[in-house]
């Protein structure tokens, strides 16, 4: 039971570090577009001078530090760090798009397109995608803090690191599709829904196979968690 409090409360903190965090991003994205998109953000992509876009680059990196570090402050076992590092990660997401809907009313739709990152190359993609793939994230990492937590850790076979490889390849690639022709002519071609929705179902296959039924039990005392 105590323990159980103890995952709750950092779960708690988690959720308010990814809102947080979610708000400040969006006041950031909203100055940005100000400054690059006048008249409203749209494509063609309008990427800043090197020495800003360079900076920007490293924005966003220091943003990925910023989620691994508070996972890493969170939880002691590597298996609960990486769960608290989806669940922020997913929630700093989701928060990003809310706050911008409520200020500035953007966007105006779940399948308008957006810039998502830009680190190693622009992905691009409707914010549906996003938002999937931010809600994956917050519902397996708190499964996965509260598993590790009592115990159950997940198996470690080849075939789950398999499925979960492919999975981040099919995403990934996805989201890189059409980087290109965005910047290039301003227009984007069609999302390949197909790749992706096979990658996210390749995803959730692994998490599943690997921490449903016959994961690994440990004793834990509370230095190891």
């Amino acid at each position: 039971m105590a323990e159980s409090l103890r995952t709750e409360k950092r779960l708690l903190w988690l959720l308010l570090f990814g809102a947080a965090f979610g708000v400040v991003e969006a006041a950031v994205v909203v100055y940005l577009r100000r400054i690059y998109y006048p008249g409203g953000f749209g494509f063609p992509l309008v990427l800043p001078q090197v020495p800003l876009l360079k900076l920007e680059l490293v924005r966003e990196a220091a943003t990925l530090v910023m989620l691994l570090a508070v996972a890493v402050l969170a939880e002691r076992r590597p298996w609960a760090r990486f769960g608290a590092f989806a669940f922020a990660f997913g929630v700093w997401d989701l928060v990003f798009y809310l706050a911008l809907r409520l200020s500035i009313g953007w966007p105006p739709s779940l399948l308008t397109w957006d810039i998502l990152f830009l680190v190693p190359v622009p992905w691009t993609g409707p914010v549906l995608s996003a938002a999937l793939v931010a809600v994956s994230l917050v519902v397996a990492g708190s499964w996965i803090i509260v598993r590790v937590n009592r115990g159950i850790v997940p198996r470690n076979v080849w075939w789950v690191w398999a499925l979960a490889l492919a999975s981040l390849a099919l995403l990934l690639g996805s989201f890189f599709a059409n980087q290109g022709p965005a910047r290039a002519t301003g227009m984007h071609g069609a999302f390949p829904w197909g790749i992706y929705g096979l990658g996210l179902a390749l995803g959730w296959l692994g998490f599943a196979l690997g921490f449903f039924g016959t994961g690994r039990s440990e004793t834990l005392t509370y230095d190891s968690l």
